[in-house]
């Protein structure tokens, strides 16, 4: 789907605060307000717009502790793949898995209340799952980035 600018201001707007109203965006994108809504519902039935969320802390939800896991595969068969990715979709700290190309098939993104919470997780879940040879994991120091969202370019 082609977007102009005014469909890119859009989804900036709502990038930066997904709570704005209708009335609030259409003044500031400068449409009325059933145009800007057909433009959302448009935006969001193209799926560039894929939902609205609100960003949590996860040390004040009690999960202080992040570590990056890389994991390697025996098999990386696309069978294999989506075993793994589903394997992983039922651990609910793990909070973002990507398949990558390379040596590691995947780096997983997991919260955790403290180190014996983590190594858990590692225990039970990872290391075990089936067609896993190996985890290398890296707990954070601090996090010195962490933006929500894409750019959105003006074209």
């Amino acid at each position: 789907m082609p977007f102009d600018t005014i469909d890119r201001r859009i989804m900036d707007l709502l990038q930066s605060d997904g709570r704005m109203t209708n009335v609030e965006l259409a003044e500031r994108v400068g449409l009325t307000a059933p145009p800007c809504l057909r433009r959302v519902r448009a935006l969001e039935e193209a799926g560039a717009i894929r939902g609205y969320h609100a960003e949590l802390d996860p040390a004040a939800l009690g999960y202080p502790i992040t570590v990056f896991a890389m994991v390697s595969l025996r098999s990386q068969a696309e069978a294999d793949l989506a075993a793994f990715e589903d394997h992983v979709a039922t651990i609910p700290e793990v909070r973002e898995c990507h398949m990558l190309n390379g040596e590691i098939d995947f780096i997983l993104k997991i919260v955790a209340a403290d180190l014996k919470s983590f190594q858990e997780i590692l225990m039970t879940h990872l290391t075990p799952a089936p067609n896993v040879t190996s985890v290398k994991t890296s707990l954070t120091i601090r996090t010195a980035k962490a933006l929500p969202g894409i750019p959105v370019r003006s074209e």
